[in-house]
């Protein structure tokens, strides 16, 4: 059975591959290599194989070349869109600053008008008060004169009753002569009390104008503040929503951040309107609480220094590997993928507390920075910083490279908060809402 069985496949196999012979010739002699049904089925059956596994493996390097071709040029285009972003940001956040630099010197050249029209108002009000109390002099005078006058004419009257002829007479005209006088003066009075009168028009008519004045510069200067409140609020806002963001409390970093800089003189010096020492009026409190923001946001500016807000890769790059578990173990941070001597830079001031190789990491480069936070930049190629050396956000402080226990070159970005690893993106993905 086994015999008949085998003899139908030899069968079945020579209708496919026929018996063949492979003579091999010399100067002296013919050979040849007889190539039975099996022997070729088996041939067959490996070409098969060698040239499917060829195809097969062409397509996955080709769809693999295509799907990294595709990566990297979304890469490229989230790159130009975040570049874009932050371009069109620092333009806004620039024409923010000059308006209320422009709001600033407005308000400023406000307050002086409004110093010397009050100091014109004053002046105004005081020569006012000093005509109406020489009116009341010259009307107190006149009154006096008129009393005098009223005696003279009686005493002249009684004069004449009893006088006699020639007594009389030359009484007649000293009388004539005293009514006259008074009579000039009392003229010269009048002529001076409507003067006076009419100054003291002329300055109530004045001092309406420049009450009218003082409501329209009121009126402007509040027109001035709202621009400025609303300048201060759109510019504090986001920078308040970053931190909490990268949860962090924006008042006690604010405060950490005054202490350091507490100095008398120094750039955090308290700013503050002057109220020459009198009671502080609304708009003195505005100004101050405009002053208060302004502050504020110089204090932020100088924390966002501080804090890891930016990107250590400006170039080209891919994520090849986000911050959690991978393969069953913790991946502390976040991997950049990039061509080997791609720029690393610091995302924040610091001081550089470790740079050399380090196990598993290779070459790497550890900053301390302000608030308990540390930055690593490990698998470096090459580290153009040492110990000690005191690094500025921005500034390259290595190249990525594939040193340690890597796959590829890359750099493996970790940020840590009191020794814990954080999400490196938290801080990256808040800078870039307002950056």
């Amino acid at each position: 059975m086994r015999s008949r069985l085998k003899k139908t496949i030899h069968h079945q196999l020579e209708r496919w591959f026929p018996e063949r012979r492979l003579f091999l010739r010399s100067d002296y002699e013919t050979r040849f290599i007889r190539l039975n049904s099996e022997t070729q089925l088996v041939a067959w059956v490996g070409c098969t194989i060698v040239v499917a596994w060829t195809i097969v493996a062409t397509a996955i390097l080709l769809m693999d070349s295509i799907g990294a071709g595709n990566f990297r040029a979304q890469a490229q285009r989230d790159q130009m869109t975040y570049e874009q972003r932050l371009n069109a940001l620092s333009s806004e956040r620039d024409l923010r600053a000059q308006e209320a630099a422009d709001a600033q010197n407005r308000f400023s050249t406000a307050l002086q008008q409004i110093s010397v029209m009050q100091s014109e108002l004053l002046a105004t009000e005081e020569k006012r008060r000093e005509l109406e109390t020489g009116l009341d002099v010259v009307q107190a005078t006149l009154r006096d004169t008129m009393k005098a006058r009223e005696e003279a004419r009686t005493l002249l009257a009684a004069a004449t009753d009893q006088s006699d002829g020639v007594a009389a007479a030359t009484m007649s005209q000293d009388a004539v002569g005293t009514v006259d006088l008074l009579a000039n003066a009392l003229a010269q009075t009048a002529a001076e009390r409507d003067l006076i009168a009419a100054d003291a028009e002329f300055a109530i008519d004045h001092a309406q104008e420049l009450e009218l004045e003082l409501r329209l510069l009121h009126e402007r200067n509040d027109q001035i503040f709202r621009q400025l409140e609303e300048a201060m609020l759109v510019s504090v806002e986001p920078l308040d929503d970053m931190f909490r963001a990268a949860g962090m409390s924006p008042d006690s970093m604010l405060a950490q951040v005054r202490r350091g800089y507490s100095g008398q003189g120094g750039p955090l010096s308290p700013m503050q309107f002057s109220t020459r020492g009198g009671e502080p009026d609304p708009d003195a409190l505005r100004a101050n609480a405009i002053l208060a923001s302004m502050d504020r946001i110089n204090l932020y500016r100088i924390a966002a220094e501080k804090a890891p807000f930016d990107i250590p890769v400006k170039a080209n790059f891919r994520f090849t590997s986000g911050f959690g578990q991978r393969w069953g173990r913790m991946h502390a941070g976040t991997d950049f993928a990039g061509p080997i001597g791609t720029p690393v830079y610091a995302t924040a001031d610091g001081v550089v507390t470790s740079a050399g190789w380090s196990s598993g990491y290779g070459r790497l480069i550890k900053i301390q920075h302000d608030f308990g936070i540390e930055t690593r930049y490990a698998h470096l190629n090459a580290m153009h910083v040492s110990v000690g050396q005191r690094v500025s956000r921005g500034e390259r402080i290595g190249d990525m490279g594939n040193s340690g226990r890597s796959t590829g070159p890359h750099l493996h970005y970790e940020v840590r908060v009191g020794g814990e690893p954080v999400n490196p993106m938290i801080y990256i993905r808040a800078g870039q809402d307002v950056f």
